[in-house]
């Protein structure tokens, strides 16, 4: 079957309210449309809430692909308008982690990821479900949901990965293991954990957490930092970043099309860096949601 090729129009919607998309916009329009990519139009949405609107519009009036700039929460929030639709979803990497960029192999720098959609090819991936909610990467429970829905924006913002890292101590601090219950459709499994993640992608945070499951894979995969030390969730964090033998040894994965979760107490949930849900959830694969750009 022969690929379509990657569409020469499209609708630029930049979060301007991200850590590089107010200082980036202009830059990413006048670049795009030197690299080939005819803009029909080109939107900085400052206020976060009217990003989803702003796509919304942009597929009804039959934009081939929409260009969205941001961090990871800004993507997620983007997909849910263009699953059914025949709209490419391209990426500019905005944002803190950039995590579902990262998972796509796209460049990190503006130059390298316009040069990817103007060069690239189309690929379709899967999308997360949690209950009737898309997500794009990946969504965790426990001490990143916390970080999260405290972070002071301003810290995130002008110091990146290091006020984040910073903000994530503190929490950390404070923070207490919980019960977690996963029902695979078999049998319950109930254990204590101090973070629980579920991708679709590979990364979270920034860091590549799980080698064991793609944006195409056809199912989701649930990881629970296991057991009430919270030195363990550290020393995950450090075994995985810095890639050690021993990175896979104080977790424990789930893997299926869909898989029920709960928690004692109750959670929220950080859905690709937003708290958007709390526990309990279903968690799904939509299969081939959505076709996106990637490198060629």
């Amino acid at each position: 079957m022969t690929t379509k090729p990657v569409p020469r129009e499209a609708v630029l919607i930049v979060n301007a309210h991200s850590r590089k998309g107010a200082a980036l916009f202009e830059q990413a329009r006048e670049k795009l449309g030197a690299s080939g990519i005819t803009l029909m139009a080109a939107h900085a949405v400052r206020d976060p809430e009217k990003l989803n609107d702003t796509v919304r519009q942009a597929v009804r009036d039959g934009a081939p692909m929409v260009i969205v700039g941001g961090g990871d929460g800004s993507l997620s929030c983007a997909v849910d308008d263009l699953v059914g639709t025949d709209c490419v979803f391209a990426v500019l990497p905005l944002g803190t982690a950039n995590s579902f960029a990262r998972t796509l192999g796209l460049p990190l720098d503006l130059d390298g990821a316009i040069d990817a959609i103007a060069t690239g090819r189309r690929r379709r991936i899967d999308l997360g479900l949690i209950d009737k909610d898309y997500f794009v990467n990946a969504a965790a429970l426990g001490l990143s949901p916390m970080i999260g829905d405290s972070v002071p924006h301003n810290l995130k913002k002008y110091l990146g990965r290091v006020g984040y890292l910073m903000w994530a101590v503190w929490c950390f601090v404070r923070f207490r293991p919980f019960r977690l219950i996963v029902d695979d459709g078999i049998q319950e499994h109930r254990m204590w954990a101090t973070e629980v993640r579920i991708f679709n992608g590979r990364f979270h945070g920034g860091v590549e957490l799980t080698e064991n499951t793609d944006v195409d894979s056809g199912d989701i995969v649930v990881q629970a930092v296991t057991g009430r030390n919270r030195m363990r969730l550290a020393w995950d964090w450090y075994a995985k970043f810095f890639k050690l033998r021993s990175r896979e040894a104080n977790t424990q994965d789930f893997r299926g099309k869909s898989l029920r979760l709960d928690t004692r107490p109750h959670h929220h949930i950080s859905i690709d860096g937003e708290p958007l849900a709390r526990t309990p959830v279903t968690v799904s694969v939509a299969e081939r949601a959505i076709e996106v750009v990637v490198p060629a």
